[in-house]
């Protein structure tokens, strides 16, 4: 069985369980899928203030920090039993793409020219790793939640704002990979 799951698995799998997450929860207590709230939660939990937006009962979201930590436990279980030693299989053109932008380590998930503490400190380190992660944290906040608290939890219950930011995060994920993203890897 171990070794049936360090294979990679169709994504109709994976896409089945995550959608018989937002039935369960919605049956186990009536509480919605989405991970961009924790920070939220965290805040006003370590941070009590005046702050009206962190004013609220807070406690009856702690089953989404052991969320979080699932998420943190399962990925050193997967990293540590469940690794595969096999190298990255990219496809021809995407790695002649990249190698055009002197990206050719595969020996991780992550290559090395773009995600490390050499890296960071580059005009385009700083542009992907710190400006992305301002982008993604400002425009989940901004959306009123992130991807799969819309994509997965707000469309199964057929809510309009989730569509429209559903369809938004992916112009924008066509946009940023097709013409942002080879102009940003040129630096």
């Amino acid at each position: 069985m171990l070794e049936t799951m360090k294979q990679p698995w169709p994504w109709y799998v994976a896409g089945i369980l995550i959608g018989l997450i937002v039935p369960a929860l919605l049956i186990l207590g009536n509480k919605h899928f989405g991970l961009s709230a924790n920070f939220r939660h965290a805040c006003a939990a370590c941070f009590p203030s005046n702050i009206n937006f962190f004013k609220y009962e807070w406690k009856k979201e702690v089953w989404n920090f052991f969320f979080v930590l699932g998420i943190f436990g399962g990925a050193i279980l997967a990293a540590t039993l469940l690794q595969n030693p096999d190298p990255i299989v990219v496809h021809p053109d995407l790695s002649k793409d990249l190698a055009a932008f002197g990206i050719n380590d595969r020996s991780g998930i992550l290559p090395k020219e773009l995600f490390s503490f050499e890296s960071l400190f580059s005009v385009r380190g700083l542009i992907m790793l710190i400006g992305g992660g301002f982008l993604v944290g400002f425009g989940s906040r901004y959306a009123g939640g992130c991807t799969s608290g819309h994509a997965i939890m707000g469309l199964s219950n057929l809510q309009w704002p989730s569509l429209v930011a559903t369809i938004t995060f992916m112009v924008g994920g066509f946009i940023m990979a097709n013409w942002i993203l080879p102009f940003i890897l040129a630096l």
